[in-house]
């Protein structure tokens, strides 16, 4: 292709089809590893999603009567609403199988309880002591199912204080510190895009949870493990926790400058919106920057040659730099900088992205069949392993798509048994 892209933005997506509830992928890292997903909206579901992305069978529980709020968020499929079409729950919910489960009945908490006994792992992420009271704790699983590993995830984890505190990965980051660290430092804090905990945790949790399947290879034994996402957030914030201790230093926000580096922003470009970031690492990068602009008359004292000097006048140089940005594209900014060996790159919007050349030359976009709207882009995993087909396997499924199915293949329950319980309504 040429340099955008051309010619791989023109091909057509490569589509995997929906795969049968039945089938295993046999070469896969997860396969025959059985999890049962009573997890909602975030880092549960991600959690769930990296082992079934790999192989590992795992059936979603959720119910309609108490809807995974993500269904209800946009974007959605052509942009009609509905709660099979939203592509932020999808997302999430890779490879996975659903069962329609109300467990506020009988019924569906007999169902549920056969299901913990079927699986290796069980995840949720509901306030301390839900699982407990609904007979669906470790103490309680394993007293039929002695190897099994349970995973709860909360806010602040059990015990102490401010444990029963409901809330989400937003809440999380604030209370975790990354909202002070996160804006303008003449303006109120913004936080971090998203629930920025829910994306940290799954990446501890998994790590976790392979720690103890290999424990209970080799001893039989499985275990209960609890992911506070305040703690896993603290994990990040390591060296202005350690700053803090040892020289007193609170660190706050920065906008987008650096206490290393100066100077770095994202600088206005030609067009509507337009921006590109550069850093100047060092004071070498700064003599190349120089270079660029052709050594203006501004930027040729001693005292911008030293970071201290930078930091002092970063205002200054950055009027200075936008005068220049401002007569180039983003496109044109990058170029010349990476050329110079200055770190930058273009701020690029969602519409850049899915037509980002090296994405699509990397195949990191899987297009995938969904049961009800059809083809469907998902993202792919942020790595690659040589010849492993990286990537979600199936798409994420409609609310209760598989739900007779688990129940009578995975479960082994008879079809009277199957007509007792959606009889009593649990089956929704």
């Amino acid at each position: 292709s040429d340099s955008s892209g051309t010619e791989l933005r023109s091909e057509p997506p490569r589509v995997r089809r929906t795969r049968n509830i039945a089938q295993q992928d046999s070469d896969l890292p997860f396969s025959g590893l059985k999890i049962a997903d009573f997890s909602w909206i975030g880092v549960g579901p991600i959690t769930a999603k990296c082992f079934a992305d790999h192989g590992a069978t795992v059936v979603r529980v959720e119910t309609e009567k108490r809807l995974d709020t993500l269904r209800a968020q946009q974007p959605f499929k052509d942009a009609e609403f509905g709660i099979n079409r939203s592509n932020f729950y999808g997302s999430f919910n890779t490879s996975k199988l659903s069962l329609a489960l109300d467990l506020t009945s009988d019924a569906g908490l007999g169902v549920a309880r056969r299901l913990a006994g079927w699986a290796d792992v069980v995840i949720d992420s509901f306030r301390p002591g839900t699982m407990d009271r609904l007979g669906l704790g470790y103490e309680q699983i394993r007293g039929d199912n002695p190897s099994v590993v349970t995973v709860t995830t909360s806010l602040l984890g059990g015990g102490g204080p401010m444990s029963s505190l409901a809330g989400y990965g937003f809440h999380a980051s604030a209370i975790a510190g990354f909202t002070e660290l996160v804006g303008w430092p003449d303006l109120g804090p913004d936080g971090p895009w998203m629930a920025y905990t829910d994306a940290i945790a799954p990446r501890f949790i998994t790590t976790a949870v392979m720690a103890a399947l290999d424990h209970r290879e080799r001893t039989g034994e499985g275990c209960h493990i609890e992911a506070a996402q305040l703690e896993v957030g603290l994990q990040l914030l390591a060296p202005e926790l350690l700053d803090y201790q040892i020289n007193g230093y609170l660190a706050t926000r920065l906008g987008n400058r650096d206490l290393h580096m100066a100077p770095q922003g994202a600088y206005p470009c030609s067009g509507e919106d337009e921006w590109c970031a550069l850093t100047v690492v060092d004071d070498d990068c700064w003599i190349a920057l120089q270079r660029v602009l052709d050594y203006p008359e501004w930027a040729a004292g001693a005292e911008l040659s030293t970071l201290e000097g930078r930091q002092t006048h970063h205002d200054t140089i950055d009027d200075r730099l936008t005068e220049w940005t401002r007569s180039r594209t983003a496109q044109e900014v990058e170029h010349v900088l990476l050329r110079a060996g200055i770190p930058a790159g273009k701020v690029q919007r969602s519409r850049d992205l899915a037509s980002d050349p090296q994405y699509l030359h990397r195949d990191f976009y899987k297009h995938l069949e969904h049961s009800e709207v059809g083809v469907v882009p998902y993202a792919g995993h942020q790595y690659k392993i040589r010849g492993y087909d990286h990537g979600p396997r199936a798409a994420a499924p409609a609310l209760g798509e598989h739900t007779y199915e688990v129940l009578s293949e995975l479960l082994g329950m008879t079809a009277d048994e199957i007509a007792h319980v959606a009889g009593e309504g649990a089956l929704s």
